[in-house]
């Protein structure tokens, strides 16, 4: 007997956890899995539709009374650097970028180790071993790459950051980044954002995805700093014209519960296998 995969994306709703941004919160994610040969369009359909991809998963939060926790995007074509962001620029220009297949290596992960190491040793990734490092690069059914950065040293030349980077129909997608927290200097982390705004423009795209951006928390401030910034908020991508309207409150749920929000989702039309 033959099986067939369902035709349709199958959407699940994770166990309520702890909330890693809002302390006495929890939260629960909306997902759904990658397969088949309509990868690339059913995430590009649900990245503009504010989900993440996870390797094979794509995923939003689903929270009950709250949406706090809002996916951001920088609209390209506007985008003009700060005056600390031009300072950014200058600073960093004398790195290179390679951009690669979405294949790991013992270098990324000495940089990886050595990033979460200073940034988030307490962290839900501070134990991931080499393996499951690479699954995170590699395990990837969509048209991602990994753009890394070498400076030049008296010995040759060092990886300095990377960044796992997906491919949209629209934009570009920062899965996850890293770099030397010995560099801090540099503003390597942001470094990477600027870099990515140029590769979009250069390549006639229109947004630059940066995840989901939490006002009030530190952790996400960064994402704030680039203008203009879009979120996806009451189903649509709204501009945030002040940041500082923006509060570390909760922001009621435009939508119904869970049910609902699975109905509302517009999803693509997927072809016959």
């Amino acid at each position: 007997m033959r099986h067939s995969l369902p035709q349709s994306p199958q959407f699940y709703v994770t166990a309520p956890q702890p909330c890693p941004y809002l302390e006495g919160k929890v939260e629960r994610k909306l997902f759904t899995a990658l397969y088949g040969e309509d990868t690339k369009t059913l995430n590009d359909s649900l990245s503009q539709q504010g989900f993440r991809r996870s390797q094979n998963v794509l995923y939003r939060p689903t929270c009950a009374g709250c949406s706090a926790c809002m996916s951001a995007r920088i609209r390209t074509k506007d985008f003009t650097p700060s005056k600390s962001q031009k300072r950014v620029l200058r600073r960093n220009a004398s790195l290179t970028r390679e951009v690669k297949s979405p294949w790991a290596n013992e270098e990324h992960f000495t940089l990886f180790q050595k990033y979460l190491g200073h940034r988030h040793a307490d962290g839900g990734m501070a134990d991931m071993d080499i393996f499951e490092f690479a699954a995170m690069i590699e395990e990837t059914p969509v048209q991602s790459r990994v753009v890394e950065y070498y400076r030049e040293t008296d010995t040759g030349t060092e990886l300095v950051a990377a960044c796992l980077t997906d491919v949209l129909e629209d934009g570009l997608s920062l899965v996850y980044s890293f770099f030397d927290p010995a560099l801090d200097r540099n503003s390597l982390g942001s470094y990477i954002v600027l870099d990515h705004i140029n590769m979009a423009i250069s390549a006639k795209l229109s947004y630059v995805y940066l995840g989901f951006w939490v006002p009030g928390s530190p952790k996400m401030a960064y994402k704030a700093k680039y203008r203009p910034l879009e979120v996806f908020r009451g189903s649509v991508w709204q501009e945030v014209e002040n940041v500082h309207t923006f509060s570390t409150a909760d922001h009621p749920l435009e939508l119904d519960p869970v049910s609902t929000q699975i109905a509302a989702i517009h999803l693509p039309t997927l072809s016959e296998s």
